[in-house]
């Protein structure tokens, strides 16, 4: 009697695995975090809350161009959102495993760094999905009408999550953790209020943040939520940006915290 055939496993299989453990393991830390729900879902619940119902969009004449307040809110609280948890809320989680040594032994396992990298960032855009679908719900009951191209925002998304995601583990593999504790809120901060994430800027200023990675990513988002249009240029800034934030982690990125 012959044995039946055994088919080998393909080796990216546990490989692919490992990954989607760890992407499941950091999606959970994020969700399960006080301090990280207050970023991610919290304030930009917060902001959307806010811009929508106070009318603070009109009094400062801050980027409206005859769209209700709320589809503006719309528009730049998800760039918002992705910028608390691909951005923010990575370089401080990460900044601490890599001085608490987390980051060197995960790195020394089959996971290897690779790995680690792509279980973060399908982390990240897990909880991503979960902001989105929940400002979403919310704009729909403040009564957003806007042409929403779906494929823009997903197209934007991506993007945006990827540059954010890429300059967070660069400032977390090259700073100390409570200096980038300290940057990472700071440039939060500067990036929802003068950086063109939440809101369009006019002049000099505006086009001057617009090839940054929030104004790009900003635009993106408004020009899919507002315009119901892909902004090439706003994509084309991000994907550049985001090469250089991997070239610059691949040369700069230290695993052991200092």
């Amino acid at each position: 009697m012959t044995e039946p055939a055994t088919t080998p496993s393909s080796p990216a299989s546990p490989a692919f695995r490992r990954i989607l453990a760890q992407a499941g393991f950091e999606a959970r830390s994020i969700l399960r975090n006080g301090e990280q729900l207050l970023l991610s879902l919290v304030l930009p619940i917060i902001v959307l809350l806010g811009l929508s119902l106070t009318g603070i969009l009109d009094v400062l004449g801050l980027g409206i161009g005859g769209h209700s307040p709320v589809a503006v809110a719309t528009s730049g609280v998800l760039g918002l959102a992705i910028a608390s948890t691909a951005f923010t809320g990575q370089a401080i989680s990460t900044g601490f495993d890599r001085r608490y040594g987390v980051l060197r032994q995960l790195a020394t396992t089959p996971l290897g760094t690779t790995g680690l990298i792509w279980g973060k960032l399908l982390a990240v855009l897990l909880v991503v999905a979960v902001q989105f679908a929940l400002l979403g719900g919310i704009a729909l009951v403040l009564g957003i009408t806007a042409p929403v191209a779906h494929l823009a925002v997903v197209v934007a998304g991506l993007l945006g999550t990827a540059v954010m995601l890429t300059w967070g583990l660069v400032l977390a593999g090259t700073l100390r953790a409570e200096a980038t504790l300290a940057l990472a809120n700071l440039l939060w901060v500067l990036m929802a209020s003068v950086g063109g994430l939440v809101v369009a800027h006019d002049g000099l200023w505006g086009r001057l943040v617009s090839w940054t990675p929030s104004g790009a990513l900003g635009d993106a988002m408004r020009s899919a939520v507002l315009d119901g249009a892909i902004d090439l240029r706003a994509c084309a800034v991000m994907l550049a940006w985001t090469l250089l934030g991997l070239l610059a982690a691949r040369r700069f990125f230290d695993f052991d915290g200092r």
